[in-house]
C-alpha cells in the first residue's frame, strides 16, 4: 500500500512537469512594461535582463532546491512596489496582457509557489513595504505584509516589554503569508492563532483596487485569515492586537535519547500536551544525532523544548505536579524576557543581540528540504513512534517536530476563522528532510523517504480527511490544473485536507472577489461551482 501511494505521488510530480509543456503561449515582453510605464512606473519593475534580477530573486528563497527546477517558470518580470497603487497597476497590467502574478513576502513557501509557476507571470515581491507602526495606547498595530516576524517582533519589543505577538519561532519567515494560512506559535496554547488577534486588513483586488474590512466585507475578512491570502488578491497590511507577556519567562530544552527512554517520555507528552497550564508550552524535536567519523553512534534525540509564562520557581513547581517524569530542575531552566524567548527558540545562542532579528535573510535558515504535516487528535502507539524514529536512520537530517495544541484553541469554533484545526486535535506534526547538496538524485531520494515516513504513519493520525497545516505547504495532497480550469470539486482532494468544511464557504468567498479566478496557483482556491 505504502509503494501504491508513493507511486501515485511521482504520478503527480511527472503531471506536473508535462502540464508546463501545455497551455503556454508566446508573451511580448515590451507590453508589460509599456503598460506600466503608461500608467504608473517602470522603476521598481526588473526584467530578466536587469543587473539586478537574480540577486532580487534569490535573495529570499529560503529552500534553495528551487533553484535549478525545471519543474516551472521563472518570473518575466520582479516588481517591488514601495506603495500599494503600484500593486494595483501590476495587477491590472499583468492581467492585459495574459499573464499571471505571484506575491512574495519572506519566501518561506513550502514548495516555492510564491516565486515559481507554470505559466508566465510578474513576481510582485513585496520587500519595500516593511512599514510597522505600533499605537501602545489601545495594544495594536499596522504591519506592511512585506516584513518579516523577526522585524515585528524586534519592533514591538524596542517599544514594550510587557507586550508580544502570538507568531512562530522562525523570524525570517514573512508576515504576510504567515498570517493569511493561521500563523501557530509559541503563544498558540494561551492565545490562539496570530490570525486570531487579526482586526482589519488591506488588500489589493483584481480590479486593482484597495480593499480594507469595511470595503472587502466579513466574508472576504474571514477568509484571509487562515485561508491563505494569494487566493483572493495581494494583501499588503494587516492591523493586530497585540498580547500581553510577562516581564519574565522561563526556557529550557530537555535532551533524550532513545537509549535514555526518549520513547517514555514522548508518550506520556501525548497524554498531557493539550492540558497543560495555558501557561506552559513544551513541544518535541526528534532528530538524528551521532554518526559520522567520531565513533559515536548514530541514535535518534527527542528534545523537549519549552516556554512558561513565569519565573523559573513557578515552572518547577508546575513540572512537578504534571510532568515530574522529565525530571527539570533550575539547572535545566533559564529566565529571560520574552523577546529573548524568541531568540531562544529561533536557535541563537545566549547574548545574541535582538538586532539579528532584522536579519532577514540570515543563512541559518536557509536549506534543501521537503516537509509534510499532520494533526494527531488520538494518542499514537509508543512503537509505532519507535519505528518512525528508527526510519530516520536511514537519512542524515531528518526531523518530527511536535507542537502541542488544546489551551486556547479548545475554545475557539473551527468556522470561527478559516483555519479549522481547534479543539479535538492534540498536537500536529511535521515531518521535515534535509540534504546537502542540490542534485536531482539526492532530492529525489530524500523526498521519497519523506513521503514514505508519511505513509508509514497514516493509520496514527487524523483521518476522513487526513487533515494538514496550510503554512507547511505540500503538493502531494493534491495540485490544480493550469489556466485556472480545476473546479472546485476536483480541488476538494487537496483543499479539505487544509481546511476541512471551511473549503466550501472559502471557495464562495473566492466566488465573489475574484469569480475570473485570476489569482491562482497549484494550490489556489478555486471559486464555488
Amino acid at each position: 500500500m505504502n509503494s501504491l501511494k508513493a507511486s501515485a505521488s511521482s504520478l503527480r510530480s511527472t503531471v506536473f512537469l508535462l502540464m508546463i509543456l501545455i497551455f503556454t503561449k508566446p508573451i511580448n515582453s515590451k507590453d508589460f512594461l509599456q503598460c506600466m510605464a503608461s500608467k504608473f512606473s517602470t522603476a521598481n519593475v526588473y526584467t530578466k535582463e536587469s543587473t539586478l534580477y537574480s540577486s532580487l530573486l534569490l535573495k529570499s528563497q529560503k529552500n534553495p532546491r528551487w533553484l535549478n527546477s525545471t519543474l516551472a517558470f521563472k518570473p518575466l518580470y520582479i516588481v517591488t512596489p514601495s506603495q500599494e497603487p503600484e500593486i494595483g497597476v501590476t495587477v491590472l497590467c499583468s492581467r492585459e496582457h495574459g499573464l499571471q502574478v505571484r506575491v512574495r513576502s519572506g519566501g518561506h513557501d513550502y514548495e516555492g509557489l510564491s516565486y515559481l509557476s507554470r505559466a508566465h507571470f510578474v513576481l510582485i515581491d513585496l520587500v519595500h513595504l516593511r512599514e510597522i507602526r505600533i499605537n501602545m495606547e489601545d495594544q495594536t498595530l499596522w504591519v506592511q505584509s512585506g516584513a518579516t516576524l523577526g522585524e515585528l517582533y524586534y519592533n514591538i519589543a524596542q517599544r514594550s516589554s510587557t507586550y508580544g505577538f502570538p507568531a512562530g519561532v522562525c523570524p525570517t519567515v514573512g508576515v504576510g503569508g504567515h498570517i493569511s494560512g493561521g500563523g501557530l506559535g509559541v503563544l498558540t496554547r494561551k492565545y490562539g492563532l496570530v490570525a486570531d488577534h487579526v482586526m482589519d486588513a488591506r488588500l489589493v483586488d483584481v480590479n486593482g483596487r484597495v480593499l480594507d474590512r469595511k470595503l472587502m466585507g466579513e466574508e472576504l475578512f474571514w477568509a484571509v485569515r487562515g485561508g491563505g491570502g494569494a487566493s483572493f488578491g495581494v494583501i499588503t497590511a494587516w492591523k493586530i492586537k497585540m498580547v500581553p507577556v510577562p516581564l519574565t519567562v522561563t526556557v529550557f530544552t530537555v535532551h533524550k535519547t532513545l537509549e535514555q527512554g526518549a520513547n517514555k517520555l514522548v508518550d506520556r507528552w501525548q497524554q498531557i500536551a493539550d492540558k497543560l497550564p495555558d501557561d506552559l508550552f513544551i513541544r518535541i524535536i526528534v532528530q538524528n544525532v551521532g554518526g559520522g567519523s567520531y565513533g559515536v553512534k548514530k541514535t535518534v534525540q527527542a528534545s523537549f523544548n519549552s516556554m512558561f509564562l513565569g519565573n523559573v520557581q513557578s515552572l518547577i513547581s508546575v513540572m512537578e505536579l504534571i510532568f515530574p517524569e522529565m525530571e527539570v530542575g533550575a539547572k535545566d531552566c533559564k529566565e529571560v524576557s520574552w523577546i529573548e524567548s524568541i531568540l531562544y527558540f529561533a536557535g541563537h545562542p545566549s547574548g545574541t543581540s535582538r538586532e539579528v532579528l532584522l536579519d532577514r535573510d540570515h543563512q541559518l535558515y536557509k536549506s534543501y528540504f521537503k516537509a509534510k504535516s499532520d494533526f494527531v487528535n488520538q494518542i499514537i502507539p509508543e512503537t509505532a513512534l519507535q519505528q518512525a524514529w528508527e526510519r530516520q536512520l536511514q537519512v542524515d537530517e531528518a526531523y518530527m517536530v511536535m507542537e502541542p495544541l488544546g489551551g486556547m484553541m479548545n475554545h475557539i469554533p473551527e468556522t470561527q476563522l478559516a483555519f479549522p484545526h481547534r479543539g479535538g486535535n492534540l498536537y500536529n506534526i511535521q515531518y521535515i528532510v534535509k540534504w546537502k547538496v542540490n542534485e536531482a538524485e539526492e532530492a529525489r531520494r530524500h523526498i521519497h523517504w519523506v513521503r514514505m515516513l508519511h505513509a508509514f504513519m497514516s493509520p496514527y493520525v487524523s483521518k476522513s480527511p487526513r487533515t494538514a497545516y496550510f503554512n507547511y505547504r505540500d503538493l502531494d495532497l493534491g495540485i490544480n490544473g493550469n489556466n485556472g480550469t480545476t473546479s472546485y470539486l476536483e480541488a476538494r482532494v487537496w483543499g479539505t485536507k487544509y481546511f476541512k468544511n471551511n473549503f466550501e464557504r472559502l471557495a464562495k468567498a473566492k466566488r465573489r472577489i475574484d469569480p475570473s479566478n485570476f489569482f491562482r496557483d497549484e494550490q489556489s482556491i478555486p471559486p464555488f461551482g
